[in-house]
């Protein structure tokens, strides 16, 4: 059997914007086990979570052409198309977002223990960077990024103005930029 390709992400980005299917194919088996355990993390119904994963996938070719890499990562791109993707869902059933929201940390575990290491979505720490922050300021990104709040749900969650929220926010990820850029 021949080795399999590698790509960098800069050779992947313009493989698919020229809509390669080797391209496709290669991002789907690198990337589909990380988009799927962030969309699970969202959605509570594996069926309905694995549809949103085709969903995602069919987003990012339809929309590899807007992807701008001076913006920031391919990976980063596709986990946010991920998780507003399955936000979209929960929403579009008109379900309370809060009830399908798994809030406990043995369902992170439980999905992280079954990818394989290069797959798991926190390889770089970001919980530890985020478990540093002020703890006003790790509540709101806890809150957004782990478990698929908006910012409205944040301020009623929490009982704090909108405006603080979304300062705080702010605030909170541009800590985490310089924190991980060093």
């Amino acid at each position: 059997m021949p080795p399999a390709n590698t790509y960098t992400e800069e050779e992947l980005v313009a493989l698919l914007k020229q809509q390669s299917r080797d391209g496709f194919n290669y991002l789907y088996q690198h990337y589909s086990a990380v988009l799927y355990g962030v969309i699970v993390r969202v959605i509570n119904d594996e069926q309905t979570a694995q549809d949103v994963l085709q969903e995602v996938f069919v987003k990012i070719w339809n929309n590899i052409s807007g992807f701008n890499a001076e913006k920031g990562r391919i990976y980063t791109w596709m986990i946010n198309i991920a998780r507003n993707a399955a936000i979209d869902k929960l929403r579009s059933k008109g379900e309370i977002m809060k009830s399908k929201i798994h809030t406990g940390e043995d369902v992170v575990y439980n999905v992280q223990k079954g990818l394989k290491t290069e797959q798991q979505t926190d390889t770089i720490g970001l919980r530890e960077m985020v478990g540093a922050l002020k703890p006003e300021y790790n509540a709101i990104v806890q809150l957004a990024y782990f478990k698929g709040y908006t910012l409205d749900e944040i301020s009623k969650t929490l009982d704090i103005p909108l405006g603080t929220v979304k300062t705080r926010m702010r605030h909170a990820i541009q800590l985490l930029r310089e924190n991980f850029s060093r």
